[in-house]
């Protein structure tokens, strides 16, 4: 029979649990490994977030383990190192360099002079994103590039695309330098495209014969590898399609600016630029390739150097780690000049990644297949429509008639309010004005997209009326209740989230033209409004007859 743990047993079992829980949350706040197990003050459990782990899941074992290396670092490989390829081929196969000399050397001069020229005119800008209920701004500046409409959404920031001048756009460019720049990255994800498709076809000829040395650095002189007649056309198609970049998200940061950088947490790599993650919001096994231009750097590198222990700190690297494995050694690749490397077929589910600082500033350009199902301006435009489709008639003072007071239409409409308004409206003006240092191509379409959400205002006052008339049946006063309570309290709670956001003490420090702007937004007994922006009563009233309508 299984014996029953003895009271001081399970206080140490809890205690041991309570250890392993801070130590992950701490770490994930982006607090070193010695920071976590040193004694500086830092808060209670009961401030922290919940990390969900179960003391009996595989990641909570994992953790233990974590908790019992203390001072320890988990091994890592450099180039240096007699295992690095062997490791490489064996547990990061669907990982690829290819190195600067085998792009074409005009290509990179010309995606050099662009990323300078961005540059130049302040067009990359610092995020304040927001991580477990806090705002941080991000020590890599960035920007969005790709398919005019698109957007790109991680940590909770949604980025929208300066667009590049695919066929039958009409983007027009503040400065023809910009335009040129653009254009240049356009030409980059056409080449790193055909690069993938050509990986991607190594490596499934490979995986096919059953071959286990996977090219994994390939130079200027490697032997390319055709499709074959082993791969139809279906194959084809679905490679074409992992391949299919359509953004590209600019990055730059000068480690020399910055006072602050984490230091890497796990494996004692050094300095982090960004820390371990995985790439959010992308096609499922889609690709990920990545130009890294370091603008200057030591001559001779000294990551040959026997003395030297781990990966150069002057040099910039890109970490690669098998997520939650303390087994596997991680690696630290170094990026000279000019590298580019791809992320192929689930490698960026399976594994994470971290970009480790050098000493010079360094530009990337990181082309996805971003998931665009909901996250294009065609896409909120037609959601726009669908809730608009409720309205009858719409009177000169703007008070409209519906058409339907079903409960699903109903539901449905205030749930595409929301989404206009805190996926797109406040997202947009969070950053301010700096989508306008290179185009003007987003004020048209952010316009009628809040002229289509102020009628979405009148829709939910036009339902409100109906829940207060007398006469309205008791189930079907409760039914209508019932489908939009929800998203009219979410709204209350997001609109104060944001404009809290917007006032807070880092935003305020922002320049002027990146200063976050709490729009759309109007002051109480604004006649142009049917309703105000604080929904606080309203909640109380809805919350008050839904009662009333109770059996």
């Amino acid at each position: 029979m299984k014996r029953t743990p003895t009271a001081e047993e399970r206080e140490r079992e809890a205690k041991s649990l309570s250890r392993v829980q801070l130590f992950v949350t701490l770490l994930s706040m982006g607090f070193s490994r010695q920071e976590c197990w040193s004694e500086l003050p830092f808060p209670s459990l009961g401030d922290l977030p919940d990390p969900g782990i179960e003391p009996v899941s595989p990641a909570w074992q994992k953790l233990r383990l974590l908790e019992e290396l203390e001072d320890t670092w988990l091994p890592y490989l450099t180039p240096k190192d007699d295992e690095f390829y062997q490791q490489w081929q064996l547990k990061y196969p669907k990982l690829i360099l290819r190195e600067a000399a085998s792009v074409p050397e005009l290509l990179h001069k010309e995606v050099q002079q662009a990323f300078l020229t961005l540059h130049k005119h302040g067009c990359l800008f610092r995020d304040l994103v927001r991580i477990q209920g806090k705002d941080l701004l991000t020590p890599v500046s960035r920007i969005l590039i790709g398919n005019p409409g698109c957007t790109y959404k991680y940590l909770n920031t949604r980025l929208f695309t300066v667009p590049w001048p695919v066929k039958g756009s009409d983007a027009k460019y503040n400065e023809a330098e910009i335009a040129a720049a653009c254009q240049t990255f356009l030409k980059l994800n056409s080449y790193l495209q055909v690069e993938t498709i050509q990986a991607l076809e190594e490596l499934a000829a490979k995986e096919k014969a059953n071959i286990d040395a996977v090219p994994v650095c390939i130079g200027p002189d490697f032997p390319r590898v055709g499709m074959g007649s082993s791969f139809d056309g279906h194959d084809e198609i679905d490679m074409k399609n992992r391949a299919a970049y359509n953004v590209t998200l600019l990055n730059f940061m000068d480690p020399q600016k910055m006072p602050y950088l984490k230091e890497e947490p796990y494996f004692g790599m050094g300095k982090m630029a960004v820390s371990w993650h995985h790439d959010e919001n992308l096609v499922d096994r889609s690709a990920v390739a990545v130009y890294s231009y370091s603008c200057e750097g030591p001559e001779e590198e000294s990551e040959d150097d026997p003395q030297l222990e781990g990966r150069d700190p002057d040099i910039w690297h890109v970490g690669f780690k098998i997520s939650w494995d303390i087994e596997t050694p991680g690696l630290a690749i170094p990026l000279h000049q000019g590298d580019c490397y791809f992320m192929l077929d689930d490698l960026n589910a399976t594994h994470q990644h971290c970009v480790l600082a050098g000493l010079p500033p360094r530009f990337s350009s990181t082309h996805r297949v971003a998931e665009c199902s909901t996250g294009t301006l065609e896409y909120i435009l037609q959601r726009c429509q669908v809730a608009l489709q409720n309205v009858r008639e719409e009177a000169d003072n703007g008070e409209i008639s519906l058409k339907s007071l079903e409960s699903v239409v109903l539901k449905q409409g205030e749930e595409i309010h929301n989404e206009v308004e805190f996926e797109w409206l406040r997202q947009f003006w969070f950053q301010g004005s700096r989508y306008k240092k290179c185009t003007d191509w987003w004020c048209q379409p952010m316009s009628q997209l809040e002229e289509m959400w102020r009628k979405m205002e009148w829709l939910t006052s036009a339902v409100l009326r109906e829940v207060r008339r007398e006469g309205v049946p008791m189930e079907q006063k409760n039914e209508m209740l019932t489908s939009i309570l929800a998203s009219i309290t979410t709204r209350q709670n997001l609109r104060r989230e944001w404009h809290a956001r917007c006032q807070s003490r880092i935003a305020r420090t922002l320049p002027a033209d990146q200063k976050p702007e709490c729009r759309p937004y109007w002051e109480k007994g604004d006649p142009s409004m049917p309703l105000p922006f604080d929904l606080t009563e309203i909640v109380s009233e809805l919350r008050g007859l839904l009662l009333e309508t109770r059996p």
